[in-house]
């Protein structure tokens, strides 16, 4: 198990780019196996999560290229369907909850599909039903052997439908998408997820030659095609990190330039962390952030009452950076209601900024109170433990701000989602070192 030691209090500088996107490489390296021919991704971001996927596509007998950093050339012409039925895809497929994705293109294009039940960050429940429903609506027999939580979907043809999913998923959104641009005949979707990650997975498709209409809606109708040819796709910046960067540099009082964000792509991350206090300049392509050397104060709503940032279905607030707002919010001025919707464990670390000296009450298992710093009482140094991706990175972010000097164990599941890490904090003058 890996650590970090970190030398909180520094101010940092300079420029950092961001990584391209964990969440939507995870969906696009899924949709190399509708096609037998040849498929360019560039931007994928060199992490253990998109990298236990790529070796999960080798695994499969896809012939995988690395044409350079972050640039891979994939062709899935001779896919080995029995590894699905391995005792080593039991065990290859249960460490990545990327590897559900998996399951619609098999089934599109070879009549089956199947995985364990995928691990990933404990943050709560996190069904798979919406796949499955939508799948089963397209015409697959699905089966669950509960002994060894492996589940698989099998049919001779799929066919187009019409189906309303119980919720916006986008993993599930992707899932269905993918298996229906190979279906006879036409597919609507209701209620389905429009996230740019999903936007991008079907202009990709939409280049491969699947006839897919109403792109960032949230009703997609697809016309199955018989077959998918090869392309070239890039991957977008990564929002969740462009938005950590934007807490880094507001707890740190730095100044800071975010490189190349994609600005039409980051829906309400700028507008929530502006209502925060902070300063966030648009420069071009980038994101500029003075130092913040006076504070920032949170706005409250224009009848006085506290202000509530909550997650939502794109275009509402991306959940994967509530956890970053409830950090910065320790030292704004003024107080905050975190309300985290969709995952029921992932508030639970604030016990760990809570130890550093944050004034934060747990209301529930959905809803946390934060009352402000205002930087007038520094955190302190601790050791802690990342649970996850998303809290890892908060609490990394905490420990850089802190007085002192704070360990951080379990980093792996930071490194399952941020590139390079340590080397890109060095560069902008972060105290940082893994052990």
């Amino acid at each position: 198990m890996g650590t970090f030691i970190i030398e909180g209090g520094h101010q940092l500088k300079g420029e950092i780019t961001p990584q391209g996107a964990k969440n939507e490489a995870l969906q696009i390296l899924c949709a190399v196996l509708l096609t037998a021919e040849e498929v360019t991704i560039n931007n994928i971001p060199d992490i253990i999560d998109v990298n236990k996927l790529i070796q999960l596509l080798i695994n499969f007998g896809v012939k995988v290229t690395q044409l350079g950093p972050g640039s891979y050339r994939f062709q899935a012409d001779e896919v080995n369907l029995d590894y699905l039925q391995s005792d080593q895809f039991k065990i290859d497929g249960k460490g990545l909850r990327g590897s559900i994705m998996l399951v619609g293109p098999l089934l599109a294009r070879f009549g089956k599909g199947s995985i364990p039940r995928p691990g990933g960050d404990k943050i709560g429940r996190r069904r798979l039903d919406t796949h499955f429903e939508g799948l089963i609506k397209l015409g697959a027999e699905f089966n669950y052997n509960s002994e060894d939580y492996f589940y698989s979907v099998e049919a001779k043809e799929l066919i187009g439908t019409d189906m309303l999913l119980d919720e916006a998923s986008v993993t599930g959104t992707a899932n269905i998408v993918m298996a229906a641009v190979l279906a006879k005949g036409k597919t609507t979707i209701y209620n389905a997820a429009c996230e740019p990650y999903l936007q991008q997975l079907c202009n990709m498709l939409i280049r491969m030659g699947a006839n897919i209409s109403g792109v960032g809606s949230n009703l997609l109708t697809i016309e199955g095609v018989e077959s998918l040819n090869g392309t070239s796709h890039r991957v977008l910046p990564d929002m969740v990190e462009i938005g950590s960067w934007i807490g880094l540099a507001a707890m740190t009082k730095s100044k800071l330039t975010i490189k190349n964000v994609q600005w039409e792509y980051l829906g309400q991350i700028p507008s929530v962390f502006r209502k925060l206090g902070l300063t966030i300049e648009k420069k071009e392509d980038d994101i500029f952030i003075p130092a913040h050397t006076e504070g920032y104060e949170i706005q409250n709503y224009i009848d006085g009452s506290i202000l509530t940032v909550a997650d939502a279905p794109w275009p509402g607030f991306t959940p994967d950076l509530l956890s970053i707002v409830l950090v910065v919010a320790t030292q704004a001025r003024g107080s905050v209601l975190i309300h985290q919707k969709m995952f029921e464990s992932r508030l639970f670390f604030v016990d760990k900024l809570i130890d550093m000296g944050a004034k934060i009450i747990l209301c529930d298992p959905h809803r946390a109170s934060i009352i402000g710093h205002d930087f007038k009482s520094q955190l302190k140094a601790a050791t802690l433990t990342s649970p996850d991706i998303r809290a890892g990175i908060s609490l990394l972010i905490a420990a850089l701000s802190a007085q002192g000097t704070s360990t951080i164990h379990n980093i792996e599941q930071i490194d399952r989602g941020y590139e390079r890490i340590v080397e890109r904090l060095q560069k902008i003058g972060a105290k940082i070192q893994r052990m």
